[in-house]
């Protein structure tokens, strides 16, 4: 996240700890050895797994920002959790991240923030908009393209932009006004281009490859 090495003070060894931690927990609990086996002996699954690991390679590393620490990109989320389900779009979050650091776009330093805020947070939250459309709204197709996707993704957006904006005030890299004038207000300019993105993708996967979008179920969808 951090632009370079000196543009501001790295992370204190204790917060650091308690972002790993954090990140462990949502990665840990997100481990299902039935559906990982399922992974390694269907290589479509695998095809699939590894289309989104590249997609948020592509988007995440296309990113402006003012400040170190405080950039903008299309995240690209709430797609890839519909598709894959919230396991797999943790699973592909992460191996999206070593790639990133691989090639030198991102560091170790500056990796359990970044999953945590930019990758886990912006995921679990696509995933339970998700789940609570599908048990509390009526199951229509409308419903699921402009609340599950296209909604979804705006907030998902704004979420990210709004969590790293408190995680900076509260630790004191950054004081209110600076993130106000050089950050918060983006949630303004990112949350259409998430939704269109998101929303544009999951409507053509359903209309003409709905058996590869995991939380899409004609039964349900398509017959009521």
């Amino acid at each position: 996240m951090f632009d370079s090495p000196d543009s501001i003070t790295l992370l204190s060894t204790n917060t650091q700890l308690v972002l790993w931690l954090l990140v462990g927990v949502i990665a840990w609990s997100s481990v299902d050895k039935a559906l990982y086996k399922s992974l390694i002996n269907t290589p479509a699954r695998q095809t699939g797994v590894f289309s989104c690991v590249i997609v948020f390679c592509i988007l995440w590393q296309i990113k402006a920002g003012i400040l170190p620490g405080l950039e903008l990109h299309i995240l690209g989320v709430t797609a890839v959790t519909l598709v894959l389900g919230w396991r797999f779009a943790l699973l592909s979050a992460t191996l999206a991240s070593a790639l990133l650091i691989a090639f030198e776009q991102l560091s170790v330093a500056q990796l359990p923030l970044h999953l945590l805020l930019t990758a886990y947070l912006p995921i679990l939250f696509s995933y339970s908009v998700f789940v609570i459309c599908y048990n509390l709204l009526p199951r229509h197709f409308f419903i699921y393209i402009f609340i599950c996707s296209f909604l979804c993704a705006a907030f998902a957006s704004c979420v990210k932009i709004i969590s790293i904006s408190a995680f900076y005030y509260f630790t004191g890299y950054y004081n209110w006004y600076e993130l106000s004038e050089n950050y918060l207000y983006l949630c303004a300019i990112i949350w259409f281009p998430e939704a269109m993105l998101n929303g544009m993708a999951i409507s053509i996967l359903i209309t003409y490859r709905p058996h590869w979008v995991k939380t899409f179920y004609d039964k349900d969808y398509l017959d009521s």
